[in-house]
């Protein structure tokens, strides 16, 4: 089991790299390697046994033979990759859709931690927008 949950998070470190797109809710890295070892952990003992971890084999392995890998593990590893990249996205722009809020709800207050607390403290009173950044980024 443990080999298995390794080898499908070698898959998604080695292919976030080709995330971007964007979805409605985000999963934790956590989330996401239990749900590609949930759904892919067959398709990569099948048709990848043997390959060493690292440097994208897994999923070059998983490309290479895309059309003998399983349709539940071709969505769970489109959605999986797509809630990534819309978690990498949202923590990357934070600070600029949150600026306002900052200014508005957390003005004196020091320190990204102490300002993202203060933000997720008056929530009522942050935009939707900010809201939703922060959320989709997996700080609350």
């Amino acid at each position: 089991m443990l080999k298995r949950n390794l080898l499908v998070a070698a898959v998604l470190v080695a292919s976030l790299v080709h995330t971007g797109a964007v979805s409605a809710q985000t999963l934790s890295y956590a989330d996401a390697v239990t749900k590609l070892a949930d759904d892919c952990g067959a398709d990569i003992q099948k048709l990848c046994k043997g390959l060493n971890l690292g440097g994208g084999r897994i999923a070059d392995c998983l490309q290479q033979n895309a059309a003998k890998v399983s349709p539940t593990c071709k969505s769970s590893l489109s959605a999986v990759f797509q809630s990534i990249g819309q978690r990498e996205h949202a923590q990357a722009s934070y600070e600029q859709v949150c600026q306002r809020d900052m200014s508005k709800s957390c003005s004196g207050i020091k320190g990204d931690g102490f300002v993202l607390a203060c933000l997720v403290k008056k929530e009522k009173r942050v935009s939707e927008e900010c809201n939703q950044v922060i959320t989709d980024a997996g700080w609350r």
